[in-house]
């Protein structure tokens, strides 16, 4: 009976260093590719959210926005000039109803790169969604000579309303 006492309690003991140990070398906060990890991972969520809202799946997409958005958070806090990064913030944002934060990171983006065209495409479809349809016909007009999807997808939600 104490011989199969101990040996659980040295299973659980090296169990217990085993997961402590990686857990800690992958929650390594001095890692300066960490936050780029945390975006490539929020950038996952948020093609897979996506693809539930064409299918009409809307709750499960919105759980997968909202784990984008505290990923994105995580690595906002590392770097705060990257577009990118708060272009998807704003998208999160936008998708999960929060539309005044969304339209900060979005602006926010915009005078770190005001060219970008995937902002300019969500924060004219952000006007749109709140009745600013002068302001989003803005936004098209920055995107008019991209050759992008971008224009054509904004375009298109300005002639649907």
């Amino acid at each position: 009976m104490f011989k199969k006492i101990f040996i659980i309690l040295i299973a659980i003991f090296v169990f217990s260093q085993y997961f402590g140990e990686s857990r800690a070398a992958s929650s390594d906060s001095g890692n300066s590719d960490n936050y780029m990890n945390l975006y490539d991972d929020a950038k996952k969520f948020v093609l897979r959210a996506k693809k539930l809202e064409e299918k009409n799946k809307i709750d499960r997409a919105t759980k997968l926005y909202v784990k984008a958005l505290e990923k994105l958070q995580q690595a906002y806090k590392t770097d705060r000039n990257n577009p990118d990064i708060l272009n998807y913030l704003g998208f999160a944002l936008r998708k999960t109803g929060k539309l005044k934060e969304a339209e900060k990171y979005y602006l926010e983006g915009l005078k770190i790169k005001p060219d970008h065209n995937g902002i300019n495409e969500y924060l004219g479809e952000l006007y749109v969604k709140t009745g600013r349809m002068e302001l989003a016909k803005e936004r098209l007009e920055i995107l008019k000579n991209c050759n992008c999807e971008e224009y054509g997808e904004l375009k298109e939600v300005i002639e649907k309303n």
